[in-house]
């Protein structure tokens, strides 16, 4: 059993690539236009714009604000310790520091109880990252950002379809808000094996902020806003045509899949009772694009899966502030023609216990809409027999 098999969820969409080979256009034609429109109205936004990559969707964000005046290098960003390395490189490509923060570890999100602490004169914005395609927003993020007139940027890479359910107040009654519309910006990945994935790379930006959406798109295209008029200095990072008519198409199932991915984890929560096996609680929306479970013994209980014919990954073996691309003592940005000074020592210093613990038993088991339940049976009753 694949732990992810993309040929199986793809093969209905292969027509969409197709019509795009007949039509004969490209590149920022008809079948982006109509994406992006389709997937600003499904987040909840007043604008998508699309790009080449998830990394480049949160870089152009950081970029966007700096070119409005918004932030300016050497200001600081807070961002979750335990996270792909992406959500790091956006800000540090940008000449920004990040300042870590550790995770709470039965939720596996930023613990909303140390942002503040964390919060200097220099502090710009607050990026949270939707890790594992869980909600990693709260009223109290929200709040935070409120009170110290902080930017939130949400990297939404991992949770295309989740929600967050907006709880009564004066202000407004109950409903429920997209991840990628909580924030004042969303980064949004396309990866292959996103729970929304394209055939290739691509990325997009969501946001309600007609300025920064305009700038988005300017840096994305060389920073042009008119053909052969460079009012920025930009770079080359668009969504082509095949990528947007295939994510359309497949716009229409996100949230039957997500509902598969939903009832697979169900059961693995349900089913797997093992003293070496703890899985985290998910007490908000989760379209479980990674089930994560940790485990002491992750390493053996990988092999013993493998043995018995399923795959499995590890999101991720190395934190980023242990990564060597951090301890060097200098940077070179693609965005900019200035070397990044190094990192703050409490980068690479600050105890970040739980971000080390959740790297070190972190195990990802299959849970995709191609499982059938017989699958499910299969890894749950190994599960049980470790």
């Amino acid at each position: 059993m694949k732990y992810l098999d993309l040929k199986a969820i793809n093969a209905p969409y292969e027509h969409a690539a197709d019509e795009v080979l007949q039509s004969g256009w490209y590149l920022k034609g008809e079948a982006t236009r109509r994406f992006e429109e389709h997937y600003a109205a499904y987040i909840g936004t007043k604008y998508c714009v699309g790009c080449g990559n998830g990394l480049d969707a949160l870089t152009l964000i950081f970029r966007a604000y700096k070119e409005m005046g918004v932030m300016q290098e050497g200001d600081e960003v807070i961002v979750p310790a335990n996270t792909y390395i992406a959500s790091i490189l956006a800000i540090t490509e940008n000449n920004l520091k990040p300042v870590l923060v550790e995770p709470d570890i039965n939720t596996l999100q930023i613990d909303d109880n140390l942002i503040e602490q964390a919060i200097t004169p220099r502090t710009r914005a607050i990026m949270i990252v939707h890790l594992y395609g869980r909600c990693a927003y709260t009223e109290r993020i929200g709040d935070i950002c409120r009170r110290h007139g902080l930017k939130l940027i949400e990297d939404n890479a991992q949770a295309h379809g989740c929600t967050y359910f907006i709880p009564h107040s004066t202000l407004h009654t109950p409903h429920s808000k997209r991840t990628g519309a909580l924030g004042s910006a969303a980064g949004h990945s396309f990866y292959p094996t996103k729970n929304l994935g394209a055939f290739g790379d691509a990325g997009a930006v969501t946001t309600d902020d007609a300025e920064l959406a305009e700038m988005v798109r300017s840096l994305g295209n060389y920073g042009s806003e008119k053909k052969y008029v460079f009012n920025h200095l930009g770079r080359n990072s668009r969504m082509d045509e095949i990528q947007a008519a295939i994510l359309d198409a497949k716009l229409k199932d996100l949230d039957t899949a997500n509902q598969r991915r939903k009832e697979i984890a169900a059961i693995y929560i349900d089913k797997v009772k093992h003293p070496d096996i703890l899985i985290p609680q998910c007490d908000r929306d989760c379209v479980w694009h990674i089930f994560p479970i940790l485990s002491p013994r992750r390493d053996a209980l990988r092999q013993y899966l493998e043995e018995h014919g399923v795959g499995t990954e590890i999101h991720y073996p190395i934190p980023p502030h242990q990564q060597k691309c951090f301890t060097n003592s200098t940077h070179h940005s693609p965005l900019t023609t200035f070397p990044l000074t190094r990192l703050p020592v409490a980068f690479h210093h600050s105890p970040l216990k739980i971000t080390e613990r959740i790297h070190q038993q972190e195990l990802s088991l299959p849970c995709h809409p191609a499982m059938t339940n017989e699958d499910v049976a299969t890894v749950v009753n190994l599960l049980l027999s470790f």
